[in-house]
């Protein structure tokens, strides 16, 4: 009898190790090539580049930030087609950035981590792999995003649906909805922007609405070809105009904070509505009963006139449950479907989405566990407990008025300046200190004391027990003026003892020492 041979994994040892490839881990690749770091690699569960903009390719996907916003600003774009891109440009941006800034070489593409671990005794990283690679690195970059997991709701008798069955960032393009009864479930950012491409191809639309969402008027000009040579030409122009669209986003905090300003708006997006909706009853449904800017407001001159054609119906009824080929609601009433869309958005709550990804810090202590009441962090980058972990878009640095890469930017040069730090120091690692951590989250969670935000609506910002995990309450700037330098007194750098100890004794520190 012969013995099976041992699986072989392969293991890499890195000062960095990046995970996902969007615009948070690209950002952080090309700021650590410019920091002359070139011992690193970015770990990408997909096939490309992207992130975000790799998954979401349904019909009509755009961004809701102006175009020559919603970029870099250390690698602009003259030529920019549209004031709002799709998601097709925006991709190539990316890959256009990509390849300027040599980082392909250092991405490992369908490479899905699956659980992470801090070693007390070296001060470094283990990452395992579903591929069965293992990572040992000194820096980890957690720059997954909090929008990459689709949220699948339960509902019954799904899986003995006989037609499709797909979510809008796992869109099935070679699949023809052409004459077919479609379901779509949810009316967030995905649906307003795929129901009103797929509306006049299909037989039959129905939208299941849950809570109505506040739709406001998107421009959709073009940019003429002057003004793309015009940049292309004048990079000052170009800048002072990505600068008026910055302030121009930045005004909009003050409706949110001020939630009487918020109500003067609201009543111009009403008009929207009965401008653009001809039947009251149904008018009736898609109008909000909460503060516009309490839950996500969306942009579309597409929505509300879809629901004036005589193949969309607006479904309000909750789904009782789906049969072989239909859909069935709470009042009796079925629905023919041939493909059932879920426009349902995605899980961003990290204590549900990293449930099953083993993360453990100093003493061995688990981020689900410290998260279980919420996600908390210090500037959404560093988490008490977990030394030399940096996140990207952690929690309370989501926006709700401008471009989050303007954050994201912030927090790379965060992480670059901790990484100095620890070096400069001859230290192993840095960690915030608890008390730093829980000093900024109440300020955060008091910030949002008076704002849209808590005029009583529920939505995924806020978690279970009420606290609002995903957003900065204040302006950007502001965040940029508190990130700027790096307060040392906030932090722990430390020498791990033993690996000293090892050194000292003239042997060789290991990774498992």
């Amino acid at each position: 009898m012969t013995s099976k041979a041992p699986i072989q994994t392969k293991i890499q040892t890195v000062e960095v190790a990046i995970l996902g490839a969007g615009f948070g881990g690209l950002c952080q690749a090309i700021k650590l090539r410019e920091a002359g770091i070139d011992d690193f690699v970015v770990l990408e569960k997909g096939e490309d580049v992207g992130g975000t903009w790799y998954f979401n390719t349904y019909p009509g996907a755009a961004c809701d930030v102006q175009s020559h916003l919603y970029s870099f600003s250390f690698a602009t774009k003259p030529d920019w087609t549209h004031r709002y891109a799709d998601w097709r440009q925006i991709h190539n941006y990316i890959l256009d950035t990509t390849e300027k800034y040599g980082l392909r070489p250092f991405i490992r593409f369908r490479q899905e981590v699956c659980e992470a671990h801090f070693n007390d005794d070296t001060g470094r990283w283990t990452l395992r792999t579903k591929a069965g690679d293992t990572i040992d690195c000194r820096y980890f970059v957690l720059a997954s995003g909090p929008l990459h997991v689709p949220a699948v709701p339960p509902i019954k008798g799904i899986e003995n649906f006989k037609g499709k069955v797909m979510h809008s960032s796992q869109w099935d393009h070679g699949y023809n909805l052409h004459g077919k009864n479609v379901v779509s479930i949810g009316t967030g950012g995905s649906a307003i922007q795929y129901c009103p491409e797929i509306a006049p191809d299909v037989k039959q639309l129905y939208v299941f609405q849950r809570t109505p969402a506040w739709v406001i008027p998107r421009d959709t000009r073009s940019y003429w070809k002057i003004e793309q040579k015009m940049y292309e030409r004048f990079p000052l122009l170009r800048k002072l105009h990505r600068a008026r669209l910055y302030w121009t986003n930045e005004s909009r905090v003050w409706p949110i904070i001020h939630p009487s300003l918020a109500r003067f708006f609201q009543g111009i997006a009403e008009t929207f509505i009965r401008v653009q909706v001809k039947d009251p009853v149904i008018r009736a449904k898609l109008t909000p009963n909460y503060t516009i800017g309490c839950k996500r407001v969306l942009i579309s001159n597409k929505w509300y006139p879809m629901f004036n054609r005589q193949n969309v119906e607006l479904v309000t009824e909750g789904i009782k449950e789906v049969r072989e080929n239909s859909v069935v609601t709470r009042d009796g009433v079925e629905r023919p479907a041939d493909c059932i869309i879920l426009g349902t958005g995605f899980v961003v709550d990290p204590r549900v989405y990293m449930k099953d990804f083993p993360l453990t810090g100093l003493g061995g202590r688990s981020i689900v566990d410290d998260w279980k009441d919420m996600a908390t962090s210090h500037y959404g980058v560093f988490t008490a407990g977990y030394p030399n972990m940096f996140q990207l878009v952690g929690p309370n640095t989501g926006l709700g008025h401008n471009s989050i890469i303007f954050m994201i930017e912030s927090q790379a040069k965060m992480i670059m300046d901790a990484i100095k730090l620890v070096k400069d120091s001859g230290a192993d690692y840095i960690d915030v200190r608890q008390s730093a951590q829980d000093a900024f989250n109440r300020k955060v969670q008091d910030g949002f004391a008076g704002t849209v935000w808590t005029t009583g609506c529920k939505g995924w910002y806020q978690s279970a027990e009420g606290g609002n995990f995903v957003l900065w309450p204040f302006s950007t700037w502001k965040f940029w003026l508190e990130t700027r330098k790096l307060d040392t007194s906030e932090y722990n750098v430390v020498k791990c003892a033993r690996q000293h100890k090892t050194k000292a004794g003239g042997r060789k520190a290991t990774a498992d020492a």
